[in-house]
């Protein structure tokens, strides 16, 4: 039984209406029914049908069908994504025709079978439900840019090194060569692929990111290549990998350096003959897809050590492109910061903040274990907990090389360190801090003289 599909059945004739709710409740859960056409807005605001079932006439004496077309066109305008199957006698399938032009999904004849029925509306509920994975994947596609700031004219570094990267990139965009991105976690390497897809002649279509990290075994061959109804216990339906997904577009292959040996024999044969066999099926399908990898784990080591294949790493790496921590391009922090902010400030609805002088110094002083994404979280949270226009040293909660505790026992150290944990907390309050302390503000005070604090 179909417990998430809704069904709205309208119609004047309470025994069509008796009949079609008998029936289409041994497979459906969600039936309503209801005389009324007057009452469509309430009744789809209501129970937000995914299906409607629509006579054509409810005006005794009338059958042109015309009152069908109206509330045809009716539902179109307030409820865009409801079906439509209308219902109609043996002298009215011309009309039911021109509905359909009009928007209709089908038509069925009264008096119905209710094979044909059935038939009917399951097809219109898998259109439906396709319509709202395409939906859904567009969503997801346009979020994601959004989140990544991925804008051509944003494609851009200040650091010669980053440079270097991204003149190679756009070189290799414009082809269909396979791409390595090596380097550490949170260096952007997904941003990188997203921005060669858009710069691609492949922009138009799909760009599907698979994290092979979180993709167990079991799963792999189901999600990456499909499977075939009934090929395993939940398998309920017919459903096309993330391969098949990126025909003709783009494939991210996050986090490849996990895979397990036979997972490496199973990619390798997909990108050496660009085909897919889905889980059950004995049918092999054609795809055409650009292949984009990255790892932060060291591939070449792993191929000397056996737990990587070789075949595998120069299928995938045709362009091998290093990507450069952010404290080896510490030119682009600025450059990177401003642009996390602008869009967290839209976002938390604080337009207009900046970044003080003294602030960008502190974010240039950091060592960034975490890379960009460590510091876009930074900036995030900064504005998130800012109070006025200006984001200044203090309203960053990093800990500079000054501020990491230091790694011996000298006393010395130790107590420059905590002066400034205190004096960061407190946002250089010096009442503060030195109670935090437990000093006196005249101790407080020599003590950073000496430490030319």
């Amino acid at each position: 039984m179909d417990v998430h599909s809704c069904i709205l059945v309208v119609d004047d004739d309470e025994d069509v209406l008796t009949s079609a709710r008998l029936f289409l409740k041994q497979h459906f859960k969600k039936v309503e029914t209801s005389s009324e056409p007057q009452r469509l807005n309430k009744l789809l605001s209501k129970h937000q049908p995914h299906l409607l079932l629509l006579d054509m006439n409810f005006t005794r004496g009338l059958n042109d069908g015309r009152e069908g077309l109206y509330w045809l066109e009716h539902v179109k305008e307030i409820s865009p994504d409801t079906e439509v199957i209308l219902m109609t006698a043996y002298g009215e399938v011309e009309v039911a025709v021109k509905a359909m032009k009009k928007g209709a999904f089908d038509f069925v004849l009264k008096p119905w079978t209710n094979e044909k029925l059935l038939s009917t509306i399951q097809n219109a509920l898998k259109f439906v439900r396709e319509r709202q994975k395409v939906n859904r994947l567009e969503q997801t596609k346009h979020a994601l840019e959004e989140k990544l700031s991925l804008k051509e004219d944003e494609f851009v570094s200040r650091s010669p090194v980053m440079e270097k990267v991204l003149n190679t990139l756009r070189k290799v965009a414009e082809t269909d060569a396979h791409i390595l991105l090596l380097g550490e976690n949170g260096t952007g390497k997904s941003v990188l692929a997203m921005a060669v897809h858009r710069l691609s002649k492949r922009s138009k279509h799909s760009f599907i990111t698979v994290d092979l990290g979180a993709l167990s075994e079991s799963l792999f061959e189901s999600e990456l290549f499909g499977h075939k109804k009934g090929a395993f216990t939940d398998a309920h339906e017919h459903k096309p990998g993330r391969f098949e997904t990126a025909h003709e577009g783009t494939i991210f292959l996050d986090e490849i350096g996990n895979l397990s040996a036979a997972l490496q024999a199973k990619m390798l044969s997909v990108l050496q003959s660009n085909k897919v066999v889905r889980l059950g099926e004995n049918v092999e399908r054609s795809i055409d897809v650009r292949v984009i990898s990255a790892t932060n784990m060291p591939l070449y080591q792993m191929v000397q050590e056996g737990s990587f294949r070789q075949d595998l790493l120069y299928r995938i790496n045709t362009v091998e492109i290093q990507v450069p921590a952010l404290r080896e391009r510490k030119e682009d922090i600025p450059l990177l910061a401003n642009r996390f902010l602008l869009r967290f400030a839209k976002k938390y609805r604080k337009e207009g903040l900046k970044i003080s002088e003294e602030g960008l110094d502190k974010l240039l002083e950091y060592s960034w274990p975490g890379n960009i994404r460590e510091l876009e979280h930074s900036i995030e949270r900064a504005v998130i907990m800012s109070d006025g226009p200006v984001i200044d040293q203090f309203g960053l909660s990093l800990d500079t090389p000054a501020q990491q505790a230091p790694m011996g026992l000298n006393l010395e150290e130790m107590e420059q360190h905590l002066i400034n944990k205190a004096l960061d907390n407190c946002r250089g309050n010096i009442s503060k801090a030195a109670k935090e302390l437990g000093l006196t503000r005249a101790a407080l005070y020599r003590r950073m003289e000496k430490y030319g604090l």
